[in-house]
């Protein structure tokens, strides 16, 4: 039992912050995508109008700027992934695409390996209690994968809220350290570490399908394989998947959860990203609400497009990682 949940942990640990960093400007660039509001759009083309007329009164050479979007008039909300990206190059250069990079691989690393650790001690448990060593259930799968990600939650949503603040804030160039502190200096304090908590009453539902999905069917081609070896003899391949096979079966999981709960994790980044300084407390599902009002369905699914292209790419990078290094680890230990 021991040995299980020290080889899930460590694969865990290692296969997040690896996945994390190879694709960290897509997580940059989706993250500000779901952040972005028809209301900011608005506001700052009223802007720009109202400074072109005064300018306009005063001198009328325009003169345009060599900074000026590459996307012309187009709405940043409005924007595919790759136009977005222009833009932000554009404006800043690289720069913006890998702030927070240390910050965002060591939350995933921390998040993967708690996740683990409580999910793998958790289904050991229950395997005790039932008397069942087999695979569990789908619903038993869900349930205790609900239970995992709250476990992690207390210690890494203030850091995914850091992580969120870096990546869309405008930190005028402070370091991490001094954006931590100006947020724990600013409105709740440590409180305001966990803005967006109450959309993992429905966002624990992300991981646990993800991995059960992964794990129900990764049972069923393990099983298939043994039952085809023919010889008989141990195989390495018949108790961990191929770096292929973990790499196809976890973007098919990762795009499945994805999907299902995206309004929720949209509106959980956008209240982090947000500042309210009239002293509302909005919530998750007021949030949604006004998002389908302001745009229908595709206001809701906005920036959907790199999360999927992230998420699945390091979900395939992170179970294709954790599959071999949770079976050289478990080996490492038996031969201990």
């Amino acid at each position: 039992m021991t040995e299980s949940i020290a080889a899930e942990v460590i694969a865990g640990c290692v296969g997040g912050a690896f996945s994390a960093s190879a694709l960290y400007p897509l997580e940059v660039l989706k993250t500000k995508m779901q952040a972005e509001k028809k209301e900011d759009d608005k506001s700052s083309s009223e802007n720009n109008e109202q400074k072109s007329e005064d300018s306009g009164s005063e001198d009328m050479e325009v003169v345009e700027k060599p900074n000026s979007s590459s996307s012309g008039s187009v709405a940043k909300h409005e924007m595919s992934m790759v136009e977005y990206a222009k833009d932000m190059y554009a404006r800043d250069g690289i720069t913006p695409f890998y702030a927070g990079i240390g910050t965002s691989a060591f939350q995933s690393a921390t998040e993967k390996a708690l996740y683990f650790f409580a999910y793998t001690s958790l289904k050991n448990v229950y395997s005790v209690i039932s008397g069942s060593k087999e695979h569990v259930g789908t619903a038993v799968n869900l349930i205790l994968g609900c239970m995992a990600e709250w476990a992690h939650l207390p210690i890494t949503l203030p850091i995914d809220c850091w992580t969120t603040q870096i990546q869309t804030g405008n930190n005028d160039n402070k370091t991490p350290i001094a954006i931590l502190c100006s947020m724990l200096s600013e409105g709740d304090g440590l409180k305001g570490m966990y803005k967006g908590i109450q959309a993992y009453t429905v966002l624990c539902l992300k991981p646990a399908i993800q991995y059960t999905v992964f794990e129900q069917v990764k049972g069923i081609m393990l099983i298939r394989k043994k039952l085809s070896n023919k010889s008989g003899k141990r195989r390495q391949n018949d108790e961990s998947l191929t770096a292929t096979e973990a790499f196809l079966l976890g973007m098919v999981a990762r795009t499945i959860a994805t999907v299902a709960v995206f309004p929720y994790l949209r509106a959980k980044v956008m209240l982090q990203s947000q500042k309210n300084d009239d002293g509302s407390k909005p919530n998750i599902p007021a949030m949604i609400v006004k998002m389908y009002s302001n745009g229908g369905l595709a206001e809701c699914f906005q920036g959907i497009g790199p999360e999927l292209t992230r998420g699945v790419f390091s979900a395939a990078l992170m179970m294709m990682c954790k599959e071999k290094i949770s079976f050289v680890v478990n080996e490492a230990l038996k031969s201990d």
